[in-house]
């Protein structure tokens, strides 16, 4: 059998313990389905509001679109359809009047 590391050290040393899963090295537990849901992104705002698939938010500024003349102006609302885990753009929006697209966290406000 193949267990995923240990979220705690990285090491593959991973046996089964009934439900839990446990590491030798460090003497770390933790059952692999809590794992799967503790992994979501945590994405914050302009604000510094946790933002959540399906948040309704406003843009913060201005915007230009890439490679349109479009330009996005402040309050525009927009709907996360869902959050990667990306360096440049976190959101993947529908915005009003524009359609979907890749929007950065730090320049909206949850509505």
């Amino acid at each position: 059998m193949s267990f995923p590391p240990c979220p705690n050290c990285q090491s593959e040393y991973v046996y089964q313990d009934h439900a839990n899963l446990v590491c030798p090295e460090c003497a770390f537990e933790w059952n692999p389905d809590e794992v799967a849901q503790d992994e979501l992104i945590n994405v914050k705002d302009a604000n510094g509001t946790l933002l959540a698939e399906g948040d309704r938010v406003t843009l913060a500024k201005d915007l230009k679109v890439k490679g349109s003349s479009l330009v996005l102006k402040i309050g525009t609302k927009a709907v996360v359809r869902s959050i990667v885990d990306s360096k440049d753009h976190q959101l993947d929006c529908k915005v009003d009047g524009a359609g979907e697209m890749m929007v950065t966290a730090a320049f909206v406000k949850k509505a």
